[in-house]
């Protein structure tokens, strides 16, 4: 259980871990050039004779005529989309709308960047001279097909040889297709699980997607349904099997979820929104984004729903805040989803990124290192909203401390590159991968605008590793914040930034015009002032010149 969790953990009715979407791409023999003319020669009694641009072109132009037949024979609808039109929308307005079999239910075709294969003969001998691997805009063919398995899942396919293809499931769909045949009662809302009669049963089924036996169940859907329902109106299956087509799989995107969901909605709301509040200038979030809905959450939690309830899908009614932080092709997100319900996510919008492989049968190392992400996340989130200062660390820091043999100086916080130094650690603590002098430099930078090299960024670093408020696993160049090292730097910011500075301030100076806005932390602040112009009388402190 991660920090966050075990925090607020008397607030929760349960919650869950999922993988949420999921994106692979099927590549085959023909992506490259001496692949794409040994498939063709496999195909064809006469070699590469008949390889030319025309009988490609030809190829194309067959694929597109049989999907439309077959769409019109079988009332299945095949909309051309615009360019920027959201594909998934209308798949979803489709589903709410229409009952659907199993099977292919729906059609869609728009341009997309894909491979095309340019073929170039000699004039002289007719022999092809040259194969030219293109990139171009060509006609996409997305199928929406329904899985008893793994409920609604797309293959998007290119028209021109070689077909390549893009998976996308949602582990959510397959949750609760498992969920449903469980028994086990819940109300769906999107790709999130609003309300769950047994959290703990559908918890177990959506730890199933984390485990090593998920790849081969991926690999088994797509066969099913990629060959006969899609590759078909390119190549029937005598094609395929005279040609030996058939494709390999990559995991390219995927989303991990962790949802947590409360007992009361409202009390939810507020406890994110004050986190939000406290930590947004720690992380320093770029945006933070509030969609507001047409009602308020529920003071109370819904009543129990039947173990046979199905999947509900409804419109979100409630205010929707969301925050996301990048880290090049890793996105860490936090926000609200239906009445009750609060999900982290960890994205990999590239799995190259994670350098664990990208063969379908990695898929278990991609999900843990995404586990250990939200894990991450939510612990140094939880750290970082809820400070803690050691006893006598105050005097501690200022004092020297030493690195193996090396002697280094102490921290004074009371110098703004110190606080700007510690204020970049802390919105660096959440990388899913630790930070580099050079992210530091950046950080700093970027916040204070003033000018930081890396050569100030390594001396600092060396000065917060001798107080262990930074440390540098191994031979490696990247530096990760401890989880009590992340509550101490928060501490130490909030206590110099929002507790002395300004109470300091106020005792100074009379209060001035009322606020037109008037919050808890206001009211604090103003008890404090009026206590420490008590003590510093006391004391013998003028507080005016």
């Amino acid at each position: 259980m991660d920090a966050f969790t075990a925090h607020h953990g008397d607030l929760l009715a349960g919650s869950y871990d999922c993988v949420d979407r999921i994106v692979l791409n099927a590549y085959s023999l023909g992506h490259n050039a001496g692949g794409f003319r040994t498939w063709w020669r496999r195909w064809h009694a006469d070699g590469d004779d008949s390889l030319d641009d025309n009988h490609l072109m030809r190829l194309a132009g067959r694929f597109a005529r049989r999907v439309r037949g077959w769409a019109k024979a079988n009332g299945v609808p095949v909309v051309d989309c615009v360019a920027g039109e959201r594909k998934h929308r209308i798949a979803e307005d489709y589903l709410r709308d229409h009952t659907v079999g199993i099977g292919v239910f729906l059609v869609l075709v728009a341009k997309a960047p894909a491979t095309v294969w340019k073929v170039a003969r000699s004039s002289g001998s007719g022999k092809i001279c040259n194969l030219d691997k293109t990139r171009q805009y060509v006609n996409h063919y997305s199928f929406h097909i329904m899985d008893p398995t793994w409920g609604h899942l797309t293959i998007k396919m290119s028209g021109h040889a070689p077909f390549g293809a893009q998976v996308i499931l949602n582990g959510h769909e397959f949750v609760a297709c498992a969920a449903h045949a469980a028994e086990v009662g819940f109300a769906k809302e999107g790709n999130c699980f609003t309300r769950i009669g047994e959290p703990e049963r559908l918890a177990q089924i959506a730890d199933t997607l984390s485990q090593p036996g998920t790849a081969g169940r991926l690999g088994q859907v797509i066969d099913a349904w990629i060959y006969t329902s899609c590759l078909c109106f390119g190549l029937d299956l005598a094609e395929q099997q005279a040609s030996y087509f058939r494709y390999s799989y990559s995991v390219y995107q995927v989303e991990y979820s962790r949802n947590l969901l409360f007992g009361s909605g409202s009390r939810m709301e507020r406890l994110f929104d004050m986190i939000i509040d406290r930590t947004r200038t720690r992380l320093d979030l770029p945006m933070v984004r509030t969609l507001f809905g047409v009602g308020h959450r529920p003071h109370r939690a819904d009543p129990e729903l039947s173990p046979r309830q199905g999947v509900v899908i409804l419109r979100p009614q409630w205010n929707l805040t969301i925050f996301k932080i990048h880290f090049g092709l890793l996105t860490l997100k936090a926000y609200s989803k239906g009445e009750r319900v609060l999900r982290f996510e960890a994205i990999v919008h590239n799995t190259k990124t994670l350098r664990t492989g990208r063969a379908l049968d990695k898929f278990g190392p991609i999900v843990a290192r995404l586990a250990g992400m939200v894990d991450r996340f939510t612990t140094m989130l939880d750290c970082i909203d809820t400070g803690f200062l050691p006893d006598g660390i105050l005097d501690e820091l200022p004092a020297p401390s030493q690195i193996g043999t090396v002697r280094v100086g102490g921290i004074d916080v009371n110098k703004s590159r110190t606080r700007a130094a510690i204020a970049a650690v802390t919105a660096l603590a959440l990388a899913p991968d630790g930070f580099s002098v050079t992210d530091l430099a950046a950080t700093v930078h970027a916040q204070t605008g003033e000018h930081y090299t890396t050569r100030q960024a390594a001396y600092d670093l060396r000065k917060l590793r001798g107080k262990r408020l930074v440390t540098k696993p191994g031979r490696t160049r990247r530096y990760h914040v401890p989880d009590d090292a992340a509550r101490t730097l928060s501490a130490i910011l909030t206590l110099r930034t929002h507790v002395i500075a300004p109470v300091l301030a106020g005792a100074r100076k009379p209060v001035g015009r009322p606020r037109k806005t008037y919050t808890r932390i206001d009211r604090d602040y103003d008890n404090l002032r009026a206590g420490m112009r008590a003590l510093f009388d006391d004391l013998g402190i003028a507080t005016a010149a």
